[in-house]
């Protein structure tokens, strides 16, 4: 497979942070997770910094699907069910991803999502970014299917681990090694949120979310219900809400600080391996808590 090569100057202003608003789309394994719940209603809650055109449904594989497909399938129907709580209509707005996961590096996965992200790439020159928080097989199949669109778009990927980290066997990468040396290799405009030791910072309490959340809304009580399903202990239990680290560093980059590295070579091992030869990428280094939290909490607070 043959991809664009973007000149490092148009490379590089890509990948400066976004200083004003933004278009994206947003591609989540929403059922695998409460965290993809908190992260859509951030991204829709935030329409000073970004107008989200799509949201698209990812396969995932664990014990809350029996396969990719069934994972697609109930992120799609918890969309919609999500959607609905915050009254917002959800044709020609959502669409299914891919039934499973790339067999090679170079053939794609046939979806509806990965068709619809083609189109929205390539019918503007305004960048779009492509906002992932889950395997991302959606993305790596719109890039095999028209390669074009990295002259178009920017990823911004909650995905693996910190170059330096000894392994990067983390559950969006490592369901789909093919699709993400699809996103590290192609050249693409590329930021990473490292899960460990960056979004993993990312965690909150049954008490601070009902005292935030419960009783004020509709969405607010069914985001503190579905955390609490997920709850093993009563005594010091934090739940990790890692996605909205992506949304977050859209609507303010400093609380998602980042750095331009060489984007590195995905193992079969799945550790990495550095080549200074490669591209540059753009990798998140830390983030803050207490500000991102803030934010999310005030504008689901908000709804009404």
């Amino acid at each position: 497979m043959t991809f664009p090569t973007l000149s490092e100057s148009l490379r590089l202003e890509r990948l400066q942070p976004p200083t004003s608003k933004v278009r994206i789309v947003l591609d989540t394994d929403t059922y695998n997770e409460v965290d993809d719940q908190f992260a859509i209603c951030h991204a829709l809650l935030s329409p000073d910094q970004m107008t989200v055109e799509a949201l698209y449904a990812a396969p995932f594989n664990n014990n809350r699907s029996n396969g990719p497909a069934d994972g697609m399938e109930k992120s799609y129907g918890e969309i919609l069910r999500l959607l609905d709580r915050l009254n917002i209509a959800s044709d020609d707005f959502v669409f299914r991803g891919s039934t499973g996961y790339l067999e090679t590096a170079d053939q794609a996965r046939e979806s509806h999502a990965a068709r619809d992200l083609v189109q929205k790439a390539m019918a503007s020159d305004q960048t779009l970014y492509v906002v992932a928080i889950g395997a991302i097989t959606n993305i790596a199949s719109a890039i095999l299917l028209e390669p074009n669109i990295i002259e178009r778009i920017v990823v911004v990927w909650l995905g693996g681990h910190a170059p330096y980290w000894p392994t990067t066997r983390e559950f969006n990468l490592a369901q789909d090694l093919h699709a993400a040396r699809v996103i590290f290799d192609c050249g693409v405009p590329f930021v990473q949120i490292p899960c460990r030791p960056v979004a993993s910072h990312l965690l909150t309490t049954m008490p601070e979310l009902e005292v935030h959340l419960q009783g004020k809304s509709t969405i607010g009580d069914y985001l503190v219900e579905t955390v609490k399903g997920y709850r093993d202990s009563h005594y010091a239990w934090a739940k990790e809400i890692w996605d909205i680290s992506a949304t977050a560093y859209l609507v303010n980059p400093d609380w998602v600080p980042t750095h331009l590295v060489h984007s590195p070579i995905l193992t079969d091992q799945v550790t990495w391996s550095h080549d200074p030869g490669r591209h540059f990428i753009r990798v998140a280094s830390g983030l803050n808590r207490n500000a991102i939290f803030k934010d999310v909490f005030q504008k689901l607070e908000r709804v009404k």
